[in-house]
């Protein structure tokens, strides 16, 4: 393919833009692509080269780059009355009252703009509600780009930032714990409990190669907390009104937290984030309570619009019964195609995320395996050699994913996210087809 203005246009970037990006998961080697434009499940680029999208915006875009008309509609209709206001609209009331209603763990919403802030409020939200000032997080999980979980360290050894810029005692303040690993969950609660606000979980590692929760993990997570007075803050900013359909993940899992947050799909492809949670809990933040939290942006009516819009039309529509199938179909042939050509790799995913993990071990041995993904059946062959944690994805062949094998499915018209850690997302515009000539490129590219 030709990619002589997408070239020409970072050399323009690398002059203004640090690195030619606005986030460094952008800046692929040898450059990125740009992209013009979206059409349905499609990217095409400046060059004009056009891809099926499995990144589509790392995730928001559960509906495709070509939005149904009645959203569509709405969006513009919005927008024709003024941008924003500095006041409140009843558009931000349908949301709030639409999320409450459908996901466990809600019963009020303050509206921030991005996950990264949303994460932010919860854990500030955290420790102002128990007066405490420790917060747990799982190795290998996102949480944006804030100080309380930019950190890295082994179980039982004082954690360090994992960023310029972050003083060590911010670090210290955070316990780090290896994802499915209820030893390690126990032993920072017996030293740390009194002092611990919350434990802050993804309920599935979805920035960290797709890794699912071990049998009764997010119960133990639930169990431990409550026994130590501390709070359960899911991260559902990948999984929210993705997994799990308008309940999310912790809908499908059955485990309810105490603060839940949201970004990506609730925004319709804006950007925004969430905090939801006990009404007790939610009513600490200003003006209610304590907790100083507020945004010139948080509630902006045309992303109110496009969040509620998106997800009526996911409820009204078989949005979710499409994107869950085509996921299962995508996975069902990644596994029959990764058993020939390259045993040892892990497919993982559920409903409609999906991604292979390079694993480098494997059992010879394909009776009785997951046939969609890896869901941590105890029972299954892989189950052994399957990631439980973010260092489990780590020993992977991360450079293989990066190097080789994302661009040989670029060069076939398929954009994956930038490595082998990032989830990828099918969205209602993908089609049985498009799956088909995803599986062929899959089995060309390996």
């Amino acid at each position: 393919m030709n990619r002589e203005r997408s070239r020409n246009l970072y050399d323009r970037a690398l002059s203004v833009l640090p690195g030619g990006v606005n986030s460094p998961v952008r800046a692929v080697r040898p450059y990125p692509f740009f992209v013009k434009r979206g059409d349905g499940a499609h990217v095409i680029d400046a060059d004009g080269n056009r891809y099926l999208d499995y990144a589509m915006g790392y995730g928001p875009l559960l509906l495709g780059h070509d939005l149904p008309q009645p959203v569509q509609s709405a969006i513009q209709s919005r927008l024709s009355d003024g941008p924003m206001y500095g006041a409140p609209t009843e558009v931000e009331v349908e949301l709030a009252e639409f999320v409450a209603r459908h996901v466990p763990s809600v019963e009020m919403v303050r509206f921030v703009n991005s996950g990264t802030e949303a994460t932010v409020s919860a854990v500030r939200l955290a420790r102002g509600y128990t007066d405490r000032d420790k917060i747990v997080v799982m190795q290998g999980g996102y949480h944006g780009a804030q100080e309380s979980t930019l950190v890295q360290g082994e179980s039982g050894r004082p954690a360090e930032p994992s960023s310029g810029g972050i003083p060590a005692a911010f670090a210290r303040e955070t316990i780090p714990v290896p994802f499915n690993d209820e030893e390690a969950l126990r032993d920072a609660f017996e030293e740390h409990g009194e002092d611990v606000a919350c434990v802050l979980a993804e309920p599935i590692l979805g920035n960290h190669g797709v890794v699912h929760p071990v049998e009764g993990y997010l119960e133990t997570l639930r169990e431990v907390t409550d026994e130590h007075g501390s709070l359960l803050v899911f991260d559902e900013v990948i999984t929210g009104f993705r997994v799990g359909g308008l309940q999310c993940a912790q809908g499908k899992f059955g485990v309810t937290p105490d603060l839940t947050t949201f970004g990506k799909i609730v925004g319709g492809g804006f950007p925004i984030g969430a905090v939801g949670g006990r009404a007790e809990i939610v009513e600490q933040f200003a003006p209610t309570g304590p907790v100083f939290q507020a945004g010139t942006f948080s509630g902006h009516p045309v992303t109110m619009t496009a969040g509620l819009e998106t997800l009526r039309f996911a409820a009204e529509n078989d949005v979710y019964d499409h994107v869950d199938d085509l996921g299962e179909r995508l996975r069902r042939g990644l596994t029959d195609i990764v058993a020939d050509r390259a045993p040892e790799y892990t497919v993982a995913g559920t409903d409609s995320i999906f991604k292979v993990i390079f694993t480098r071990e494997g059992p010879s041995d394909r009776e009785g395996h997951c046939e969609a993904g890896c869901t941590q059946d105890a029972n299954c062959p892989r189950f052994d050699y399957c990631p439980k944690s973010g260092a489990d994805v780590d020993r992977a062949e991360t450079e293989r994913w990066e190097r080789l094998f994302r661009p040989a499915m670029l060069d076939q018209g398929v954009f994956l996210t930038a490595n082998q850690f990032e989830a990828q997302f099918v969205s209602y515009a993908h089609t049985e087809e498009d799956v088909e000539a995803t599986l062929e490129a899959y089995k060309e590219a390996l």
